[in-house]
């Protein structure tokens, strides 16, 4: 596993990594690997099929710029993201720091109710012409924000939830997503939103998230949806990804692609590098492929960084071994 997990990631500051220094782990890649359309933007989608990147996340750095990201993006030949939110509102002006931002459920119950208020005030006055100016920075890059992550969406009030709705809008994309939750009221209320706003929001399971708790999400409201981590699927023993996206891709916004193994005895297998696990990666992409299905593959680079290697040049590895699924 990687050194901070999916829910670390929303609730740890890390130190800010260098663009130069990340970007640095990839000049040694051909040009081939990072294919580019003829105005030397990147392009990732291959075959029909768009492969994204979760990020911040999949660079273990949640404080990292919107510039920075993009930057990476470009050096990756990326041109589709899952997106958070908390690089859009520092960029916007957020009165919350970054790195408190970034801190989520982990930070200090003082603080988060003495800055609740103000950062719901300020969400509230936010010029939408502001976060059109942040994704202008995106498109300029050719890399799309198709799916904008939201954390701590469900103690959000009704009027921040109409602020992130339309926030994602704005944006350009088409999904927002979420950690799955355990009690069906939040997916009731939320969904209310999404309907309101006819807008997606894909939740996102874990090992532990088998099929009827996704089909109970997704009943209560029209545009309540799935955003299926297949490594997770696997690894918690929860059967085919492939099957399970046979019967239930019009509700899925997008896939998170890892691979992890199948262990029996802990229904909880790591991460590996892509090819080296149980999740069949390849089957899900060429039957996105094949059905020609809207659905983003989005990369969510979770393993450990083998010695002597760097986290951009594993991405790459990641990005390439999409690619050549899809070829």
């Amino acid at each position: 596993m990687s050194s901070y997990t999916r829910r670390e990631f929303a609730k740890l500051a890390l130190t800010a990594l260098p663009a130069a220094g990340l970007l640095s782990s990839v000049t040694s890649l051909r040009a081939a690997e990072t294919p580019a359309t003829a105005g030397g933007k990147p392009n990732s989608k291959v075959a029909g099929v768009q492969i994204g990147l979760n990020v911040p996340y999949s660079f273990s750095n949640p404080t990292m710029s919107g510039d920075d990201i993009i930057k990476n993006c470009v050096a990756l030949g990326v041109s589709g993201v899952e997106l958070r939110t908390q690089p859009v509102e520092a960029f916007l002006g957020s009165p919350v720091p970054a790195s408190v931002a970034a801190k989520g459920a982990a930070a200090d119950p003082a603080t988060v109710k003495a800055t609740a208020a103000t950062l719901e005030k300020w969400r509230l006055a936010v010029p939408m012409d502001q976060v059109k100016a942040f994704r202008k920075k995106f498109d300029d890059a050719g890399v799309k924000i198709e799916i904008v992550k939201v954390d701590g969406i469900f103690k959000m009030s009704d009027a921040v939830l109409d602020y992130v709705f339309t926030m994602a809008k704005t944006l350009g994309a088409r999904a927002l997503s979420t950690e799955i939750s355990k009690d069906e009221a939040d997916h009731e209320r939320v969904g209310k939103f999404a309907d309101k706003h006819q807008f997606w929001i894909g939740y996102h399971g874990h090992a532990t998230t088998n099929e009827e708790h996704f089909l109970k999400a997704v009943s209560t409201a029209k545009y309540n949806g799935i955003n299926l981590d297949i490594g997770h699927y696997v690894a918690g023993g929860n059967g085919s990804p492939v099957e399970f996206l046979k019967k239930h891709h019009a509700k899925v916004t997008h896939v998170h692609i890892k691979d992890r193994k199948w262990v029996e005895a802990t229904k909880n297998g790591p991460n590996t590098p892509f090819g080296e696990g149980d999740t069949p990666i390849k089957d899900v992409l060429r039957l996105i492929r094949d059905n020609k299905w809207p659905i983003q593959a989005t990369i969510e680079f979770e393993y450990k960084v083998p010695e002597g290697s760097t986290r951009m040049a594993e991405i790459a590895k990641a990005v390439q071994y999409c690619r050549d699924a899809l070829a």
